[in-house]
């Protein structure tokens, strides 16, 4: 899953060896040692990372709080659940559709530049969509708003992730930064659904948009306001066409592999619902898709904590063949508790896959494509995400959660084929792994 050719500097398409955190050689001359036995404390005290970390993890929550909160709302107001569902999709494939384009203006303007105004916009159009539902407005308005919401969202997982590698001076503290990162992104999972599912039947349908919004606002102010740890913008050679970061074959395989985990992602989440429902425990639902989060925040806080000395693509494929071995229990489960316990288990191999996903973008695009090239593949996670929950949701209506599950393996099973096609190309990314600081 990387170029075929050796790198060449000065040449965009072939950028130079960059960091990984699989190496066990000494960190290089002149770059400081970690000093503190926690990792996590060791690069959070790095100058203004605990800030613009923070900044981020509230700027993200809106992101496991909108989808959900906009079918709760509308269907709590309209009362119709496939109007819900058609918002829901404007919104996300608005956002899929955009955010890598927002993601390449950043890489070549700056984060702050492009994303205050995105900023703005994003909060016209949650605002316009809470107060269009609550009119009850014509449907047509409420497919504006969410997708102006989607559409100028941005990724600040991206945009975080391209923080850290702008202020970590050395790959092996990149690696925990990246798991601290991807442990935060369980968390806000863990938290906003739960979060907005109480404020939706609670307190108003329309409650639980509006955490998302004040999030995004004080999140993003936040977040921007810090200049000194924003990254430099590179600028392109005069008379470089600057081509976009899915031109590498590497990226696309990538990018496919982070849509069929998007699937069993999304297929999950539905299934789950369904399975509950069927045993008389509904409410149950959150709880467990919040315990399957929290096994992906265990393992990513643990994963991040030690180095690493086997290759990134041999820990990737074995993520994806751990994930799709977890799934596979679906079909033994026959109570609420036992479909907890298993998903407990399963996310275990959540994060650390999803890091090492992140750490191969690094090695398949050119510094100044990092924050589009991590958009890329979040946006195909969440693509993924929105098929998944779909396909399973037609699968259950016709023949309950386990044909739901069903849909999970599949997409379990197109994930491990996909990676083990591409097992060549992700071999020679050894390559290309290299420990000399980016500085």
């Amino acid at each position: 899953m990387v170029q075929d050719s050796p790198s060449r500097s000065g040449d965009p398409e072939h950028p130079e060896p960059r960091r990984d955190d699989l190496t066990t050689e000494e960190t290089p001359p002149g770059t400081a040692r970690a000093t503190s036995r926690n990792p996590y404390r060791d690069v959070l005290s790095l100058p203004g990372a605990w800030r613009f970390s923070a900044a981020a993890l509230v700027a993200r929550l809106p992101m496991s709080m909108v989808g959900i909160g906009t079918i709760l709302m509308i269907q709590g107001i309209y009362g119709q659940y496939a109007l819900a569902g058609r918002v829901a999709a404007a919104l996300v494939v608005a956002q899929a559709i955009v955010s890598p384009q927002i993601a390449r203006l950043v890489d070549r303007t700056g984060q702050r530049a492009v994303m205050l105004p995105m900023l703005a916009a994003t909060t016209l159009g949650l605002g316009g969509l809470i107060l269009c539902a609550v009119l009850r407005a014509p449907e047509w308005t409420l497919y504006v708003f969410a997708a102006l919401t989607g559409g100028t969202s941005g990724s600040y997982g991206s945009m975080v992730r391209a923080r850290w590698t702008h202020v970590v001076p050395d790959a092996r503290r990149l690696h925990t930064a990246y798991s601290l990162e991807s442990a935060l992104d369980e968390l806000v999972f863990v938290v906003g659904p739960v979060l907005a599912t109480v404020l939706a039947t609670s307190v108003s349908p329309s409650a639980g948009l509006l955490v998302p919004l004040v999030a995004a606002v004080v999140g993003g102010l936040w977040f921007l306001s810090q200049r000194a740890t924003e990254p430099p913008v590179v600028v392109p050679e005069a008379g470089v066409k600057q081509r976009s970061a899915m031109r590498s074959t590497g990226m696309v395989v990538l990018a496919v592999i982070f849509v069929a985990m998007g699937i069993v992602f999304g297929a999950t989440d539905v299934s789950t619902i369904a399975f509950a429902e069927e045993q008389g425990q509904k409410g149950a639902a959150g709880v467990i898709l919040a315990v399957f989060a929290m096994g992906s925040l265990i393992s990513g806080l643990v994963y991040g904590a030690r180095h690493w000395v086997s290759p990134l693509w041999r820990r990737f494929v074995l993520g994806i063949l751990a994930l799709a071995a977890g799934v596979s229990l679906f079909f033994f489960v026959t109570s609420v508790p036992v479909l907890a316990a298993v998903m407990f288990v399963t996310g275990f191999a959540i994060a650390p896959t999803l890091i090492n996903g992140n750490n191969l973008v690094q090695n398949l695009v050119a510094p100044n494509q990092l924050t589009e090239g991590l958009a890329w593949v979040g946006t195909s996670l969440g693509v993924g995400v929105s098929i998944g929950s779909s396909v399973a949701g037609s699968r259950v209506d016709a023949g309950g959660a386990h044909a739901g599950f069903e849909v999970v393996v599949a997409a379990a099973v197109l994930a491990v084929v996909l990676v083990l096609a591409a097992l060549r190309s992700l071999r020679r990314s050894a390559d290309r792994e290299d420990v000399a600081p980016a500085h």
